[in-house]
């Protein structure tokens, strides 16, 4: 249970559009009030609960609008569950995820979310929200797009990528774009053209190319930007808003730039693993190089330049994790022998805050711009705004106080997901969160777990709050 009045005093609060020596009054679940350290009004305060912030920050929790716990793919799960994957989260100082229910080929909408609903309930250390994955395209399913908007459900994913599994062609994609024009919701792009990817595949089989790098090779950059560029058309003739998922290679950023430099409502969320990791992970010896395959996948290095460029024009707006953890021994390992039986995805949920201050350290972003990135926007584009995302009276008292002194080095030895590597095994982090409330309740304070399986709450989401 939180206290019914806690305080939080001395800190640097930092929000996307501020930066304020304040103290921040919580009452139940909700932030009360700030105001300046030393005020009159803040030492009038009293409260049950008093943290002393000096020399940290004290920001918004984070809101990592794409993770994927439990997901089934590739003959096996995620090894996160929700009530793990969400505790890692907290340690991480993100107080909410929107992860993603599966639509299966031939269910309805409704049966994948109340499945992934089942998964979830009562097992969540922090809030949550769904989007929803569409992988069957058909007038019911499009009926129900409208019913799921009306509750809550307001972003729709949708695949140019892995046939057979979650594939759209064009024609169901613009059907879908279409609804979400007229209802209100976003959609979601995996913008890969999966068709070519698929011979490429085959191709590099046949020729004896199945080492773990080859993943990267034949999920080619053009086929990520020909694939951005065509969804992006088919939303302008739609008239339907598009966030593409996961953006890795400087050329899908260009027809992003393009579009949007047109006024359109076209964005782009990257993830760290293609701020901080590249190829050359993927080449590493002895199978280690499976551990960093995912989808989009890994790039040479020279995009990292790019993707932060992006990041300060906001031509990329969002940093999410595309969370999918998969251990190593009995999953990865699954792809031994054939690139392409490795489970696509890679653990980051607990990691995304940390190296994006990193990232401030180094000179990429501003402090500020690292809260726009990890909380007020992904909150703002998915109708969470002003609940999450910002520290302001009303908001849910989902705070952080950040240590940007601390550091400490990334590994799976230490790590709270449930998997058996660290994707950034070694890397020394400047900065982490010491305590983390979730609307009002210390769920993390100085390496300790407070929280429990249960505590998060279901979110239902208003539509975006950027389409123009």
């Amino acid at each position: 249970m939180s206290p019914a009045r806690t305080v939080i005093r001395n800190g640097l609060v930092v929000t996307a559009t501020d930066e304020v020596h304040a103290d921040v009054l919580i009452e139940g679940e909700r932030i009360a009030a700030i105001a300046a350290t030393g005020s009159e009004a803040a030492h009038a305060w009293t409260a049950e609960a008093e943290y002393d912030a000096s020399d940290c920050y004290v920001i918004p929790g984070g809101v990592d609008a794409h993770t994927h716990m439990e997901l089934p793919f590739g003959g096996t799960f995620a090894s996160d569950t929700f009530e793990t994957g969400t505790r890692a989260a907290a340690f991480g100082g993100t107080t909410t995820i929107v992860d993603f229910a599966v639509q299966s080929v031939g269910a309805s909408l409704r049966e994948g979310l109340d499945a992934w609903h089942a998964k979830a309930e009562g097992n969540c250390a922090i809030d949550y929200a769904f989007h929803m994955i569409m992988s069957d395209v058909t007038e019911d399913s499009l009926k129900e797009m409208d019913v799921l908007v009306e509750e809550g459900v307001t972003s729709f994913k949708l695949f140019m990528a892995y046939p057979g599994v979650f594939y759209s062609d064009d024609g169901r994609i613009l059907r879908a774009m279409q609804r979400s024009a007229s209802n209100g919701g976003l959609i979601m792009m995996h913008a890969e053209n999966g068709i070519a990817i698929d011979v490429l595949v085959e191709q590099a089989l046949a020729a004896g190319r199945t080492d773990p790098r080859y993943h990267g090779e034949v999920r080619k950059e053009l086929l990520e930007a020909e694939a951005t560029h065509r969804a992006i058309q088919l939303a302008r003739v739609a008239g339907a808003p598009l966030y593409v998922v996961h953006v890795s290679a400087e050329q899908a950023v260009n027809e992003l730039a393009q579009a949007r430099d047109m006024g359109l409502n076209v964005f782009g969320e990257t993830c760290p693993q293609y701020l901080f990791l590249s190829t050359d992970n993927l080449a590493e010896p002895d199978f280690e190089g499976a551990k960093y395959v995912c989808s989009t996948p890994l790039r040479p290095k020279e995009h990292q330049a790019a993707l932060w460029k992006a990041l300060r024009t906001n031509d990329l707006s969002v940093v999410s994790t595309d969370h999918c953890p998969f251990c190593f021994s009995g999953q990865k390992e699954l792809g031994r022998g054939d690139f392409s039986k490795i489970p696509n995805g890679l653990p980051g949920v607990e990691n995304r805050m940390d190296l994006l201050h990193q990232a401030v350290v180094d000179g990429h972003i501003s402090r500020r711009r690292w809260i726009e990135l990890a909380c007020a926007t992904p909150a703002r584009m998915f109708g969470l705004y002003p609940r999450k995302g910002t520290l302001a009276p009303g908001a849910d008292a989902d705070v952080v106080i950040y240590d940007p002194h601390d550091s400490y080095v990334a590994s799976a030895a230490t790590h709270h997901m449930n998997v058996d590597y660290s994707a950034y095994e070694g890397k020394r982090l400047a900065g982490r969160s010491r305590t983390v409330f979730s609307r009002g309740t210390p769920v993390v304070d100085r390496g300790e777990y407070l929280g429990r399986a249960g505590h998060g709450a279901y979110l239902p989401r208003a539509t975006s709050q950027y389409l123009i």
